[in-house]
């Protein structure tokens, strides 16, 4: 949960996860130059990313009310490959160009799941051939939680709103197979989390 000072948002899960993710990341990204972040939330992962891997140009997106606070990141850090936000919301994202690689965190069990199928509809569109699309945030497996901290999690989502819920691996990897994308990556990560990469065949 992301909470707001005078000067910024702060997302204390962002500060414990980034490191692992970025781990991961490294060496996925290596010959990427592009990146297209979904729901970049406070824009800590997106500083801290591009701080890292400087060979990137790492674009933020979110939805409208969200970009005050990721620009106050992006301009206190004055990284040369991270340009303005984007708005884009899945219900309606429109075009933006071709990317190497789509990066998402703990955003498909925020979404409904209409939501989540029309993310997986539209991410084809704007990958590069031979891109990839990588998920990181909790999922269950074949129907049932991975671990009792990801059912109580489930269950308070939710409570909180009945359209969200930590999606199963089975049905997003149908998806993005029925997207034409093809899953080559399946890590585990702290705290119960997952990442999957998906890949678009090279043309």
């Amino acid at each position: 949960m992301a909470t707001m000072t005078p000067d910024k948002p702060f997302s204390p899960a962002c500060e414990r996860n980034r490191e692992p993710i970025l781990g991961l990341l490294r060496p996925l990204l290596a010959d990427a130059r592009q990146v297209l972040e979904i729901g970049s939330g406070t824009g800590q992962h997106a500083v801290h990313f591009a701080a890292a891997m400087p060979w990137l140009r790492w674009q933020c997106s979110d939805r409208p009310a969200m970009l005050p606070g990721i620009r106050r990141w992006l301009d206190e850090a004055a990284l040369p490959n991270t340009p303005p936000p984007w708005t884009l919301d899945v219900d309606a994202p429109g075009p933006v160009g071709r990317f190497d690689a789509v990066f998402t965190a703990n955003t498909l069990h925020i979404m409904g799941w209409p939501q989540v199928e029309r993310l997986f509809d539209w991410v084809p569109s704007v990958l590069s051939p031979g891109g990839q699309l990588i998920v990181y945030g909790p999922f269950h497996e074949g129907g049932r939680p991975t671990s009792p901290g990801n059912d109580r999690f489930d269950r308070q989502l939710r409570e909180n709103d009945p359209a969200s819920g930590i999606r199963d691996t089975q049905a997003v990897d149908a998806l993005a197979r029925q997207a034409g994308l093809t899953r080559f990556v399946d890590h585990p990560m702290p705290a119960n989390n997952r990442c999957l990469v998906w890949q678009r065949a090279a043309d």
